[in-house]
């Protein structure tokens, strides 16, 4: 099962440096427990704070890295491709709205990106975000390397796909992981419905990761 944190360091009820602190704290504890993908969505900040934020994620992580080879959680940075490539993050997660995955190779191959930790040196991962089976279709079409397809059961001002949508959408030739709404009790049905993983803000950001990861993986 692959497992998939989104991050939002508004949640902290904090200042915003102790929400930087605590944030980055999530993130060592989600990769110390083997969360597979990392997305920093700090939306809101301008372009040099999200780059500096990006720096410290990825230090943090490639430092646990090089302390446990057997960690292998890989950063990807909400639509910036520029800010990935900047900082030597492992690919980028789109938005319906964003450049295409095609777009987003060519210039991972201009520039000479690092090696990330799934795929070849020359290719970046590429998350899509999805909101229905077509588009799942399409992202794979356009060489996304995984789709994550919501909401599958909640999001604020939007309406629930729903677990046969879901289905449908795993049909595609990428692993779909299901975001909104998800908790313990009902990954199990989205995995059913043929979801590779779960995605999640809520679910690994206010709670202990390592309990999370256990029990979602025991399922």
């Amino acid at each position: 099962m692959l497992l998939y944190y989104i991050t939002d360091r508004t949640a902290f009820a904090a200042d915003e440096t102790a929400r930087r602190r605590l944030l980055l704290k999530k993130i060592r504890e989600a990769v110390s427990a083997g969360v597979d993908y990392i997305q920093l969505r700090e939306k809101d900040l301008s372009t040099r704070d999200l780059e500096s934020l990006a720096r410290e994620a990825m230090t943090t992580i490639e430092k646990l890295r090089s302390e446990n080879r057997g960690l292998k959680t890989t950063l990807l940075i909400n639509s910036r491709t520029d800010i990935a490539l900047a900082v030597g993050a492992d690919g980028v997660h789109l938005r319906s709205a964003d450049v295409s995955p095609q777009d987003v190779v060519a210039a991972w191959r201009q520039c000479g990106a690092g090696a990330p930790a799934r795929v070849s040196p020359q290719l970046p991962l590429i998350a899509a975000s999805c909101h229905s089976p077509a588009e799942v279709a399409q992202s794979a079409a356009n060489g996304a390397t995984l789709a994550v397809f919501a909401p599958v059961f909640e999001k604020k001002d939007a309406s629930p796909a729903g677990l046969t949508a879901l289905h449908e959408a795993c049909a595609a030739k990428i692993p779909v992981l299901a975001l909104g709404g998800m908790t313990l009790s009902n990954a199990r049905p989205c995995l059913e419905a043929g979801a590779a993983g779960i995605a999640g803000i809520r679910l690994f950001q206010e709670n202990a990761v390592a309990h999370i990861v256990r029990q979602l993986r025991n399922i």
